[in-house]
This record gives structure tokens, C-alpha cells and sequence, in this order.
């Protein structure tokens, strides 16, 4: 009997819920922490990054627009979704940082947890930051958040899942949508994400995944007017860092500087905050009576 050929995976980008190749046509070779090829991944363009966000612009009005209680239950069944591909998460993380298999399911489980924890987060963190303010007059002052909108992410670039996870959950959370770039050495289990949010509640466009080299898109993200926010955590080069923040000045970004993370620490709120703007708005009480309680 013949030796069975084996079915090799073609990795595609992840955009407005659709999986395209990169509009170059271009790829570039995956491999291992030993130097084994792996897979190619696609190189996307400029063009690619365009595209996505156009894509985040079109569904973020409407994924905004949802209710927290909405957008916590469309994260947890992307929890779901990850539990059941567990074992391909597995190995693909072992494959990507050189990890055991045990160590890899450790970091496979941590990822998943946070997007629970995130996901628990939506219909919780308007009373952390807003609520009533007290004011002297016959008026209401009411602070609530809102999010940004569109923002571009870096992914890490050494902790290919569960620091990928630990940047996109915060931003989809509060209502913002994502064109994030994968790891550049490590992108196969990015890419794999996409597939695990095509087939959850997810609506198009929310999340939107390219692979490539960080330095070539980078730049026209953070010079595109229709981006409002950008998290540099997977930028490495300190002179690219530089660069990028003078060109989101441009349109006035909110810019999350790279720094040093333990991604399996405790994540606490900062990231769901960095990505929120507060309103705040005054309504007159009325006449108040004698005794100022009548509104």
C-alpha cells in the first residue's frame, strides 16, 4: 500500500469575516524554534491593512451598538469555540515558541481563561469607570464610557497566543473593532483564531487578522485617519516605536506604548480602560421644592 500524501493547511488573512489571500500575492515561510518549515503564511500589503480597516469601520457602529450583556455572551461562545480546538491550539504553540506539550497546554488554557475573564468584564466596566457625579446645581452628571472605535494591534511577538488573546479580548469587549498583526516569526496560531471566530457569534469585521512583516504595515496604520487607537505591544524595535507614535499624533490616536508584560500575570483593567473614552453628560433636575427633593 502507497504512503498516504499528507493534506498541508493553506494559512489565510482573516478580514471582515472572510479568509483572503493577501492581495500581493505574496507568502513567507513559517518555521519552528528549529528552524523546520511549518507552513507559509500569507504577506500581507498595505493594501491588506487598508482593507481591514475598512472592514472594523463597517461593523463597529453595530458592534457597539450591542448590548454588554450581548457582547459578553458572543466572547464566551468564542471560548467555546477555543475549548473544542484545544489540542490543535496545542500544537501549534509548542510548534511556535518551543514549547513542551505540557507547557504549551498550560499556555493553551491560560488563553482560553482570559477570554472568559474578558468576556465577563463587558457588562461590568461602565460601573467601574462611570456612574453619577456630584455636582453642586439642579442637575444630573452622568459619566459612562464608549469606545474608541477602530484599533489596530500588535500582536506579541514571543507569546503567539495567550498574549494575542490577552490584546484583542480587552479592545472587542468595550465595543471597539480590531485589525491586529500577528506575531511576524509566529502567526500560525493567530491565523487559527481566525477560523475559531468565523464559526462563533463573532459578526465580520469585529476582529480582523493579518500576518506579515510587522514594519511593512505597521506604518500605514498608524498614518491611517480612520484608526483611533493603537497598541503597540508587539513592537520590538524601539525606532520603529518612535516612529509610529509621530505618525498617530497625526489624527490625534490614543497610542498604548510597548513595555515589558508578563502576559500570564494577572492582566487587570488597564487595557479595557486604554481603549474606552468617558461622555459625560448634564440634565437639569427641574425645580427643585423646599426641601430639594422634588425633581
Amino acid at each position: 500500500m502507497s504512503e498516504r500524501l499528507s493534506v498541508f493547511k493553506t494559512y489565510k488573512l482573516y478580514v471582515g469575516g472572510k479568509f483572503p489571500r493577501s492581495e500581493s500575492g505574496r507568502v513567507y515561510e513559517v518555521t519552528d524554534s528549529k528552524g523546520k518549515w511549518l507552513a507559509n503564511a500569507p504577506l500581507s500589503s498595505r493594501k491588506d491593512a487598508r482593507d481591514a480597516v475598512s472592514a472594523a469601520r463597517k461593523a463597529q457602529g453595530s458592534w457597539a451598538g450591542k448590548t454588554a450583556y450581548l457582547r459578553g455572551q458572543i466572547l464566551y461562545r468564542v471560548a467555546e469555540m477555543l475549548e473544542g480546538r484545544r489540542d490543535q491550539f496545542v500544537r501549534e504553540v509548542a510548534e511556535a515558541e518551543g514549547l513542551s506539550k505540557s507547557k504549551a497546554a498550560a499556555e493553551v488554557d491560560a488563553a482560553i481563561d482570559r477570554w472568559v475573564w474578558y468576556a465577563g468584564w463587558t457588562d461590568k466596566i461602565a460601573q467601574l469607570v462611570g456612574g453619577g457625579n456630584p455636582v453642586a446645581g439642579p442637575f444630573f452628571n452622568l459619566s459612562s464610557p464608549e469606545p474608541t472605535g477602530v484599533v489596530a494591534v500588535v500582536a506579541p511577538q514571543k507569546s503567539s497566543f495567550l498574549g494575542l488573546v490577552s490584546v484583542i479580548a480587552p479592545v472587542i469587549s468595550t465595543g471597539n473593532t480590531a485589525v491586529v498583526i500577528a506575531s511576524e516569526n509566529s502567526p500560525l496560531p493567530a491565523l487559527s483564531l481566525g477560523e475559531v471566530l468565523a464559526t462563533s457569534d463573532l459578526p465580520g469585521g469585529v476582529v480582523n487578522i493579518l500576518s506579515g512583516r510587522t514594519a511593512e504595515i505597521t506604518p500605514s496604520l498608524a498614518a491611517h485617519q480612520d484608526v483611533n487607537a493603537i497598541d503597540l505591544a508587539g513592537v520590538e524595535d524601539d525606532d520603529l516605536a518612535k516612529e509610529l507614535e509621530v505618525a498617530a499624533a497625526d489624527n490625534l490616536k490614543r497610542v498604548v506604548r510597548p513595555q515589558p508584560v508578563d502576559w500570564s500575570a494577572d492582566p487587570g483593567t488597564h487595557r479595557l480602560t486604554a481603549f474606552l473614552e468617558t461622555k459625560t453628560v448634564w440634565h437639569p433636575t427641574g425645580s427643585l421644592g423646599a426641601s430639594g427633593s422634588s425633581y
